[in-house]
């Protein structure tokens, strides 16, 4: 199967330190797939649908990606791209990554 990569990813809080990486329409209907039924509503049902739609290429991929934004933003949990984290910077002398 084809990914079908949005132009930008979303980045959504999970847990309290945890932010989760969007970067396609896969990886946003899993995301929404894992949303706890309680606390589902019509926005989760609207963005949900929104992203089967692009999936399928009934919709434009920019339109499932602003559902999910909208999703995350209603919920509280939509973030700004993360900053570079230290674990993420290669060591001057070429080594791996630092640990944190």
């Amino acid at each position: 199967m084809i990914s079908k990569l949005f132009d930008r990813p979303v980045y959504l809080k999970e847990k309290r330190d945890l932010v989760r990486e969007i970067t396609a329409v896969e990886d946003a209907i899993d995301f929404l797939e894992d949303w706890p039924e309680r606390e589902r509503d019509m926005i989760h049902d609207a963005a949900l649908k929104t992203c089967y739609m692009a999936h399928d290429g009934l919709k434009p991929l920019n339109a499932a990606r602003d559902a999910v934004r909208a999703f995350g933003k209603k919920k509280g949990i939509l973030v700004k791209q993360p900053a570079v984290q230290p674990w993420m910077i290669k060591t001057p002398a070429g080594g791996g990554r630092v640990s944190p």
